[in-house]
């Protein structure tokens, strides 16, 4: 079992920036797909980002690549989004989540564990 516990949102201007943690806790987390999702209010949760096994291998959906940034501490098992060029579209909550297997899935069906979520809002 694997419990992740996501930290870092909060209440930004666009432009500004801000990075998420994730800190997963149990057996296997070496061996998870890590991915963020966020969801907007009134809309479905949607992929932000996901990394490999090994933190070598990033992968973005359109709207956030070339501003958000994924990348993982094996020492730390902790899971981090830095999020730059913060735009009032990127308000949603911020969820971490883990999957074993060896696709970057897109997919929220593809995840088995879930974090409770952060809330991050963008003013304009």
């Amino acid at each position: 079992q694997v419990q992740l516990v996501e930290s870092g949102g909060g209440l930004v201007q666009a432009g500004d920036s801000l990075r998420l943690s994730c800190a997963a806790s149990g057996l296997g987390y070496r061996n998870l797909i890590m991915g963020w999702f966020r969801q907007a209010p009134g809309k479905e949760r949607e992929f932000a980002a996901a990394i490999s096994q090994n933190g070598y291998i990033p992968s973005y959906a359109d709207a956030v690549k070339g501003r958000f940034t994924i990348s993982r501490d094996m020492t730390k098992n902790t899971v981090y989004l830095q999020m730059n060029s913060l735009k009032p579209g990127d308000t949603a909550i911020y969820y971490c989540a883990a999957a074993d297997g060896l696709l970057l899935s897109k997919e929220t069906t593809y995840y088995t564990y879930w974090g409770q979520g952060t809330q991050v809002t963008v003013s304009s």
